[in-house]
């Protein structure tokens, strides 16, 4: 066999791979419950600002290490900052050093998943279920319980402190 084929074969195993494993999380976030937001794209762009524009709407990414979110350690719950739902609480969050803040579950039937393809390698991409706003990328590299990392742009999200 010669390098090209191993390498055309070794990629599509792995490609099966993940794609079996993105089903998987994909399935498991399945959930009719939530009520749709459909708005415009120009009332999303009066309802957003520009950086939060491009994450939520065009599926744009924020630099990492540059939301305040990063470092948000307070009990509470992580909402969508397109439509307010909530997505993550507190107590799901964890240091991944990665430069966005990380979660290892979210909240069931709040976010659902598409494929990604736009580095080549397939990736799990997972967005607020109310709106569609887009969150992030979702791994199988975070701790347990789930062995999940839910990676997602801080500027996608806003913080609501617990009441205590």
């Amino acid at each position: 066999m010669d390098r090209r084929r191993f390498l055309q074969c070794a990629l599509a195993g792995a490609s099966a791979v993940v794609m079996s494993n993105m089903w998987k999380i994909g399935k498991a976030m399945a959930n009719d419950t939530v009520e749709h937001l459909n708005l415009s794209d120009d009332e999303w762009k009066k309802r957003l600002d520009p950086q939060a524009y491009e994450v939520l709407r065009h599926e744009g990414t924020e630099r990492a290490f540059t939301s305040p979110l990063n470092d948000e350690h307070h009990d509470g719950i992580f909402a969508c900052a397109g439509c307010g739902l909530e997505l993550f609480p507190s107590k799901f969050k964890f240091n991944s050093g990665t430069g966005w803040p990380s979660f290892f579950d979210a909240i069931p039937g709040h976010v659902e998943t598409k494929s990604d393809y736009k580095i080549i390698a397939p990736r799990t991409e997972y967005h607020c279920a109310r709106c569609g706003g887009h969150q992030g990328h979702v791994f199988e590299d975070g701790p347990k319980p789930t062995g999940l990392r839910y990676c997602n742009n801080g500027v996608a999200l806003k913080f609501i402190p617990s009441k205590v």
